[in-house]
């Protein structure tokens, strides 16, 4: 069982960076592909990126525009979603999961986390 922790979430004033991590158990990142969704009140799960287990392929969804930016550290055991100048439409609540292939269908991703939460002040 793969357990997925994020952190990171919280107040964030608009144009201010923010960096959500999210830390897998007991060492096995590297066996996953590692993607970010996040969902706004009252809105569908959307998918944001997904990173290969070795950092090397990254697919991001068509309707990002830039500011968010994947990465994982597999010694550390952690993927990151870096926010940079967030606007009021990210808000929502970011959650990790972990797939075997690299997609954006989140019904192939198998362990998700509980996700942390994102509040823009503008």
């Amino acid at each position: 069982q793969v357990q997925l922790l994020e952190s990171g979430g919280g107040l964030v004033q608009a144009g201010r960076s923010l960096r959500l991590a999210c830390e897998a158990s007991e060492g096995v990142l590297s066996d996953f592909v590692m993607g970010w969704f996040r969902q706004a009140p009252g809105k569908d799960r959307d998918f944001v990126a997904a990173i290969s287990r070795r950092g090397d392929g990254i697919y991001y969804a068509p309707a990002q525009k830039g500011r968010l930016t994947i990465s994982r550290d597999n010694p550390k055991n952690t993927v990151y979603l870096q926010i940079n100048s967030p606007e009021a439409e990210d808000a929502a609540t970011y959650y990790c999961a972990a797939a075997t292939r690299l997609t954006g269908n989140p019904t192939a991703f198998d362990y998700w986390g509980q996700g942390t939460q994102v509040v823009v002040a503008s």
